[in-house]
């Protein structure tokens, strides 16, 4: 892989993350594999490479290639409005929390917990899956700028659901750190899109 790639794999985990926030909102299901992939991806320490942070595979990354791809080409055929909209909001949050280092330090302990429970119950158990939404809740839904999730209320409100819109907004969170990280910023969705759809069309064919 590429730098550019490792880059646009990391944003497509936002891209995947927002994409099931919407799945979520409108039917009120995913799959476990696609929330197991993006859950383990907060808990990863030292990986090798981009790819080992969503377990080794980008299988599960396919709904954010295409969000992204849809995004970039600003076909209006292809563009996925809410997705791009939880996505930009949750780069938008990432940069505030990168300014609280003691929002950072609560998330990296209470994470140190939730690797317990993983350890316990399993990745994509409901009190794993609660741990990571109260973790959101208590942290990134204290900012001023918060993310407004729209879809059936019939969905939203059952708590079950609610946890994983909140579990996954977190996932998104750790996935735009990481790009930033990778040396990711706002101005290549701008002023690069063609450098990096060329990049993307191989990831997203596999």
């Amino acid at each position: 892989m590429t730098p550019t790639q490792e880059q646009l794999l990391a944003l497509s985990a936002v891209f995947q993350a927002a994409s099931l926030v919407d799945k979520l909102a409108r039917t009120g299901q995913i799959s476990d594999a696609q929330l197991g992939c993006l859950l383990g991806s907060l808990l990863v320490r030292d990986p090798k490479n981009t790819l080992e942070v969503y377990g080794g595979d980008d299988l599960n990354l396919r709904e954010g290639y295409k969000a992204l791809v849809g995004a970039l080409e600003r076909n209006p055929a292809s563009l996925q409005r809410e997705p791009l909209r939880y996505a930009l909001a949750l780069l938008g949050l990432e940069r505030q929390l990168v300014k609280r280092d003691d929002m950072l330090q609560v998330i990296g302990n209470r994470l140190d917990q939730i690797q317990n429970q993983v350890e316990h119950f399993g990745l994509t158990h409901d009190n794993v899956v609660a741990a990571c939404g109260a973790l959101y809740q208590d942290t990134l839904s204290t900012f001023r700028q918060r993310i407004q999730v729209h879809g059936d209320m019939r969905f939203l409100q059952q708590p079950a659901v609610a946890a994983k819109v909140r579990a996954l907004l977190l996932t998104g969170i750790r996935s735009a750190r990481l790009w930033r990280q990778l040396g990711g910023h706002r101005w290549q969705l701008v002023f690069s899109r063609g450098k990096l759809l060329k990049e993307l069309y191989p990831l997203l064919r596999g």
